[in-house]
């Protein structure tokens, strides 16, 4: 979407938005809250880079793939990703150039937290001992942590330097520090994410002697802010490690007694499961694309929580969800708006609001 400014594409996704919930649920909300967006540019703080050797195209091309295709886009630069790593693309092709299979290493993800950078390369084969001193160098001149991996995510592994910290993210208006390793789910934009937060806390505006579900609560996000603002906070999550990593993090921020957390497949929530979760004041919805209709349909038509506050990635699951809440459970629709994550794409990140 570069052909269009950054206020036009904010308004054009503001719009897909409102005519989802209208064309899918038959849903206008009370209130449309004002568009959240950031910087246009150097935004994407996570990325995968595909690597191919194509002799036609001059040698060893890395970059995203072209759409619809296989293919890898010819570039050498990058102007959503930050500044030092779109510096990394023509760079990244001489290192693989220079390695002793060039055509068995497919993939390289980056993943940017604080002052700290990730590449983590993808081999297909065992890498010499003429590669891994290629890395090591590469990662000193250019202040870069490697990870590798030659198979499953369970193969991923710090490779250079073996005292690196982890990878961080900050939300200053909370006082929190969130580290993650870089394979964990977190937003790209860093900056976006922050604001975001924000307003999901205004709205849903926790307070001493609450019980809050911070529902999909992946490394804690959601769940830390509302843990700092007084409430008691349950993040349930399906992932075994991004709730051992939640609970890392709320024990790293000092707000372990506030917390606790539960592993569940919430796309498989029933009435019985949703109870057992226990008393709820409020609830923090963030899913992934597929939204939460288990979840939603889920909760009961009487009582429940009075509140639920709802980030979305897809607007069109948001709209299916939001029917069930407003038509069968019992919720008004307060208020939506979109967040603008990824800026040039057609993609948008939207938040709701419901009471009872």
């Amino acid at each position: 979407m570069q052909h269009l400014n950054l206020a036009g594409q904010t308004a054009a996704k503001q719009r897909v938005l409102e005519d989802a919930l209208w064309h899918i649920a038959r849903l206008k909300p009370e209130q449309l809250f004002p568009p959240i967006a950031g910087t246009a540019w150097a935004y994407r703080q996570r990325a995968r880079l595909s690597v191919r050797h194509v002799s036609s195209k001059g040698g060893t091309l890395v970059g995203f793939r072209e759409k619809h295709s296989s293919y890898v886009a010819v570039m050498d630069s990058c102007a959503v990703l930050p500044v030092h790593v779109s510096a990394l693309i023509p760079r990244l092709k001489n290192l693989v150039e220079g390695m002793s299979q060039p055509d068995r290493m497919p993939q390289i993800e980056v993943a940017v937290g604080g002052s700290r950078t990730v590449l983590l390369l993808r081999h297909l084969e065992p890498l010499s001992a003429s590669d891994l001193d290629h890395l090591r160098h590469f990662a000193d001149e250019h202040g870069i942590i490697w990870y590798l991996q030659s198979k499953g995510l369970e193969t991923v592994t710090l490779f250079h330097p073996l005292d690196a910290p982890m990878l961080s993210y900050e939300l200053p208006d909370f006082g929190l520090e969130l580290r993650f390793h870089p394979t964990e789910f977190t937003q790209v934009n860093h900056g976006v994410n922050r604001m975001l937060v924000r307003r999901a806390m205004v709205l849903l505006g926790p307070q001493a002697g609450e019980r809050i579900a911070d529902l999909f609560c992946g490394l804690g996000n959601f769940t830390l802010p509302i843990a700092r603002l007084g409430a008691r906070v349950l993040g349930v999550e399906g992932s075994a490690a991004l709730v051992q990593r939640a609970r890392q993090n709320a024990e790293h921020n000092g707000l372990a007694e506030r917390c606790e957390f539960a592993v569940t497949n919430l796309f498989e929530a029933t009435e019985e499961s949703f109870a057992a979760l226990g008393r709820l004041d409020k609830l923090m919805i963030d899913p992934p694309r597929e939204g939460a209709i288990a979840l939603v349909k889920a909760l009961p038509a009487a009582g429940g929580p009075g509140r639920i506050v709802y980030v979305s990635c897809s607007p069109a699951t948001l709209a299916r969800d939001a029917a069930v809440l407003v038509h069968e459970k019992g919720y008004r629709f307060v208020g939506a708006g979109m967040a603008n994550m990824f800026p040039h794409t057609s993609h948008l990140e939207s938040i709701a609001m419901f009471e009872k």
